[in-house]
C-alpha cells in the first residue's frame, strides 16, 4: 500500500454560518422527496454528513432544524418579493404570485402545517421582521396606501396560499373541478382586494 493511499483525508472546517447552511439544505432536500415526517435527526445528519452532534450544536433540537427551515424559506421568498417590488415593471399581483408559487413548492405550506401542528409556529419570530421588511418597500413605492391595510393584505394572501398549497389541488379535483381552480378562485379574491386597495401589490 503506497503512503498516498494510507494517507488521512483533509477535514474541512466550514465556519458556522456554512455548516448551518449545509445541514438545511440537506433538511430541505428530505422535506421535498418525503415531507416534513422525514426532517429526523438521524436523517437529516447523514443526508448533511454530519454527526448527530452538529445538528444539536447548530439548531438545539429537531425542532431548531424545521423552524430554521422555514424562516429560511421565508427569507428568501421575502427577498424575491422585494426585488420584485423594487424593479420596473412589476405587475398587479407580483407579491401574490410569488407567494402561492412558493406554498405550492418545495413542501412549504406542509412544514408550515407542521410547525403550527407541533405547536412550533410561534417560534418563526423572522415571519414579523420580513413581513415589516415587505410593508417598508410597499410604503416606498406606493405613497398614501395605508401600513395596516398592507399588513391585513399580506396576512390574506399567506392564508390564503398555505390553504390552496395544502388542499388546493386535492379539494377542487375531489368537487369535480381543475386541480388549478382553488388557486385561481384565491388570486381572483386577491386582485379584487387589490383593487379594492387601490394601489399594485
Amino acid at each position: 500500500m503506497s503512503i498516498e493511499a494510507s494517507a488521512p483525508k483533509t477535514r474541512v472546517r466550514r465556519t458556522p454560518e456554512a455548516a448551518r447552511e449545509n445541514i438545511l439544505a440537506a433538511a430541505e432536500v428530505l422535506l421535498v422527496e418525503h415531507g416534513p415526517q422525514a426532517i429526523k435527526l438521524a436523517d437529516v445528519a447523514k443526508a448533511a454528513g454530519v454527526v448527530h452532534a452538529n445538528v444539536i450544536h447548530h439548531f438545539g433540537s429537531i425542532a431548531g432544524v424545521e423552524t430554521a427551515l422555514m424562516e429560511r424559506m421565508i427569507r428568501q421568498l421575502a427577498d424575491k418579493i422585494i426585488v420584485g417590488f423594487n424593479e420596473q415593471g412589476a405587475s398587479p399581483g407580483f407579491g401574490a404570485q410569488a407567494l402561492f408559487d412558493a406554498f405550492e413548492a418545495k413542501g412549504v405550506a406542509r412544514l408550515a402545517a407542521w410547525l403550527e401542528l407541533t405547536g412550533e409556529g410561534r417560534r418563526m419570530t423572522l415571519v414579523r421582521e420580513v413581513v415589516d421588511e415587505v410593508v417598508q418597500t410597499r410604503l416606498a413605492r406606493d405613497v398614501g396606501v395605508e401600513r395596516e391595510k398592507i399588513i391585513d393584505f399580506i396576512l390574506l394572501n399567506i392564508v390564503l396560499a398555505i390553504g390552496v398549497g395544502l388542499f388546493g389541488p386535492t379539494l377542487s379535483e375531489l368537487l369535480g373541478r381543475p386541480s388549478e381552480r382553488a388557486r385561481e378562485l384565491a388570486l381572483e379574491m386577491v386582485a379584487g382586494r387589490i383593487t379594492a386597495m387601490g394601489s399594485k401589490a
